[in-house]
């Protein structure tokens, strides 16, 4: 079978996102002309082409492939591409030597442009480096309070050479001050990439806390419930869980990993603790309606609640409430946005019949 055929949506569907511009399918497919050798995102703000003189690709990479050019003004393998390995190589840097200044001239050393650096930052960080540099060197400091060490201590070892400004940048960074940091829990995140575009990853020492599409609409409200509700305190950061998340996604997407086994820690109500345990028990492949999981759960009249809880699962893809569909069929509503839902079904189940064995 044609794996990459198996992962696309119908052909007239595609056509018609290709035409309205349509947002909800970023990630989702590519649109190559074949007049111009260029591909283009589904929401190209370009003269749009004739439908017979366009073929789709699952991946940019695919396109690629085939001949085509990258589009300037969409920039298609923004998109989905992971970053490039100058950034993957800096941030290694920075991980391993957090108390390092990276000057404008350190960075010139390292054949890196710093106007070229901070406009990525920007546009993936959605702060310049240098402040990702400030706001991360105060997570550390964070974690170290929390650990007992004095605030004094974490202010020097942060660079800052009084404690009056170590405090208001510690205020500003994470609308608390670093008495009462010491008794929140630190949440590190870092931004991933997928090929359906950017997540957003967060992690606690007990375990990933927090998955989601950047462009989730109920992204702020959950992030505020974690810091108000749960008293978490903000930072971005690596630790063991955000790398394990990175791994096993790239593998999940690549069709390689049916099972997610990174650690999860998941507060919430204890009816929606229960349903988000039973979103787990879906085999990779299947689907269960919300009256299915409702009965499992000995409230057969709940399907309703169950959608709710659905809904508020934090954790898309690794808790997978893309695999709960309509008692008819259809694909109900989901976080991330129906596409990407169709999308993550399709390619679970082009996985599994790719992976079964020949009948002779």
């Amino acid at each position: 079978m044609n794996l990459q055929d198996s992962l696309l949506p119908p052909h007239a569907e595609m056509v018609r996102a290709m035409l309205e511009r349509d947002t909800a399918y970023e990630g989702v497919f590519f649109t190559a002309v074949k007049t111009t050798g260029i591909f283009c995102r589904p929401s190209c703000t370009a003269r749009k082409p004739k439908p017979e003189n366009v073929e789709f690709f699952a991946h940019a990479d695919e396109a690629l492939s085939a001949g085509y050019r990258a589009c300037l003004r969409c920039k298609p393998l923004d998109a989905a591409a992971i970053a490039p390995d100058w950034i993957q190589a800096l941030l290694k840097a920075v991980d391993a030597e957090p108390d390092l200044r990276w000057t404008d001239a350190l960075l010139l050393e390292q054949g890196i442009e710093p106007l070229k650096l901070r406009r990525w930052f920007k546009q993936h960080f959605g702060m310049t480096f240098h402040a990702y540099l400030r706001t991360r060197r105060l997570g550390i400091a964070l974690g170290g309070i929390k650990e007992g060490t004095s605030i004094d201590n974490a202010a020097f070892d942060s660079g800052y050479e009084s404690l009056s400004g170590f405090r208001d940048a510690f205020v500003k960074s994470f609308h608390i001050t670093p008495g009462r940091a010491a008794l929140s829990e630190p949440l590190l995140f870092t931004r991933l990439t997928t090929p359906l575009g950017p997540m957003l990853a967060m992690a606690e020492r007990r375990g990933l806390v927090l998955l989601e599409f950047l462009d989730r609409p109920a992204l702020t409200k959950e992030l505020e419930e974690l810091q108000q509700r749960y008293g978490y305190t903000v930072a971005p950061g690596h630790n063991a869980h955000l790398q394990q998340i990175e791994t096993e996604l790239a593998e999940y997407f690549a069709g390689k990993l049916t099972v997610f086994k990174v650690p999860l820690h998941m507060p919430g109500s204890a009816f929606a603790v229960r349903v988000w345990a039973e979103l787990q028990k879906i085999p990779y492949g299947e689907t269960r309606s919300y009256g299915a999981i409702a009965t499992a759960l000995g409230s057969p009249g709940a399907s309703r609640a169950v959608g709710l809880a659905n809904g508020q699962n934090r954790l898309a893809i690794v808790i997978p409430c893309h695999r709960v569909i309509g008692a008819d069929g259809s694909l109900t509503g989901y976080g991330g946005g129906q596409p990407r839902k169709a999308f993550l079904l399709r390619l679970e189940k082009a996985a599994v019949q790719v992976s079964l064995p020949l009948a002779f």
